[in-house]
């Protein structure tokens, strides 16, 4: 459904509400192409074009949501969405009241526009298969179109439409001996496919001498953009959300105390004017374009969406508890001096399967993997053998943290579930005094 329509089809439900009641309209749709891959050859392609609606039903304090999907033909979808209206409607009148509903009433619009065509993803996929040749691939490639739609009976009217790609891969040499890659961004780039892969060639060689086996113990680190994105995963895991603040569950409760802090190097900040995601919330709150959630080392602001500021009185300023588009601010080292300022250490690419082993102590548990290199006088010598850290944030990004680099890493979200995800991270690589290596 496109704008037009889409404002049309809204217009059409205003008119039919009566008394008190206001109505929200929220649509997400998109048009997308799909590729998987393996051993570097097309095993499925796919096509995807949908749209989904969900009303909000709004009296007094009272409110039900639906949600129908849209098949593009207007009659049918006026049809059907006065049909799910009608059954709001019904409902409605059973519900209790809702201490926490919170709307906009201010009306406000907007109409963004980010990104261009990718090229065609049959043109794309010859190019990466005649780029890496010889080389066991496999992946998943999807780009295209992704809508975000906003009006209401108050005089909201937003609209937000993406053109983005990503694609997601691994290349194997043998068993679980691969080294992994993702490209994602609003605007198509083959070179840096063709350098990726290059990349990519030179870590299989390495891939394919004798794996070192380390003790546990505390090692120098360099850690790739990639692996410093499941850091970060973790630091949105109820880091950022005023609930899990207020309540003081949150995993910085001691940085919010001002009993420990982060390195002044590490500023993190929520920028919704960067990312593929909509200014808007789906109550009519206008996102601001930056929150700072942490400031030279710290503690900023949280993230508050309509629910949690209605709960403690607090401005909304993000549609969800977790992050959507973060950035971390780059630092002084460039790529190029990565090695040589390592030295003697561990070069890790991905860090998998994280979780909390310590909340109170932010502290995090997980795997090394893919990607991860012995690195001596600043030469790479030879892959690590599968090992499991357990350090604190504190020292990875505090006490221990060295420099970031000066470079960043656009990374998007792979997640296809219920439609192509739109969070991203803006990252830069992070050189740490040591890692502790648990077993």
């Amino acid at each position: 459904m496109n704008q037009d329509a889409f404002f049309t089809l809204t217009e059409r439900l205003h008119s039919g509400l009566t008394g008190s009641e206001v109505l929200f309209s929220n649509l997400s749709g998109e048009v997308s192409d799909f590729v998987r891959l393996n051993r570097n050859r097309i095993r499925q392609a796919g096509h995807v074009q949908s749209a989904g609606l969900e009303l909000t039903l709004i009296d007094g304090a009272r409110q039900v949501e639906g949600r129908c999907e849209l098949s593009g033909e207007f009659r049918a979808d006026l049809s059907q969405t006065r049909h799910l209206l009608t059954r709001l409607r019904e409902r409605l009148a059973d519900m209790p009241d809702d201490p926490y509903l919170q709307y906009s009433t201010t009306p406000s619009s907007s109409d963004r526009r980010v990104g261009e065509a990718s090229p065609p993803a049959a043109q794309v996929m010859a190019d990466l298969i005649r780029a890496a040749d010889g080389l066991d691939l496999v992946g998943i490639w999807a780009s295209g179109d992704l809508s975000t739609g906003l009006a209401s009976s108050l005089g909201h009217r937003h609209w937000h439409h993406s053109q983005s790609f990503n694609l997601d891969w691994s290349c194997y040499l043998e068993t679980d001996k691969a080294v992994k890659a993702s490209l994602g961004g609003l605007h198509w780039d083959a070179a840096a496919l063709h350098h990726r892969l290059e990349t990519q060639r030179h870590g299989l060689r390495v891939m394919a001498r004798p794996a070192r086996t380390i003790e546990p113990g505390r090692y120098r680190a360099y850690l790739a953009p990639a692996a410093v994105n499941e850091l970060m995963h973790m630091l949105s895991w109820g880091g950022f959300d005023l609930r899990n603040h207020r309540t003081h569950q949150t995993p910085l409760l001691r940085l919010v105390r001002g009993e420990r802090q982060f390195s002044p190097q590490i500023t993190l900040r929520e920028e919704h004017e960067r990312g593929l995601t909509a200014g808007f919330t789906a109550e009519g709150f206008v996102k601001p374009a930056v929150v700072t959630l942490i400031d030279g080392g710290k503690f900023g602001q949280c993230l508050v969406d309509a629910r949690s500021g209605q709960e403690y009185g607090e401005a909304v300023n993000a549609a969800g508890d977790a992050p959507e588009a973060l950035a971390l601010a780059a630092g002084e080292m460039p790529l190029t001096e990565v090695l040589a300022r390592l030295d003697t250490g561990l070069f890790i690419g991905n860090l998998w399967y994280c979780n909390w082993s310590d909340p109170n102590d932010c502290r995090v548990t997980g795997m090394t993997r893919f990607g991860t290199y012995w690195v001596e006088h600043g030469e790479i010598v030879c892959p690590v053998k599968v090992m499991r850290f357990d350090d604190s944030l504190y020292h990875l990004l505090g006490d221990g943290l060295e420099a970031l680099t000066s470079e960043r890493e656009l990374m998007l979200s792979a997640e296809t579930y219920e439609g192509r995800a739109t969070d991203s991270a803006l990252l830069p690589g992070l050189l740490v005094s040591g890692i502790t290596l648990a077993l």
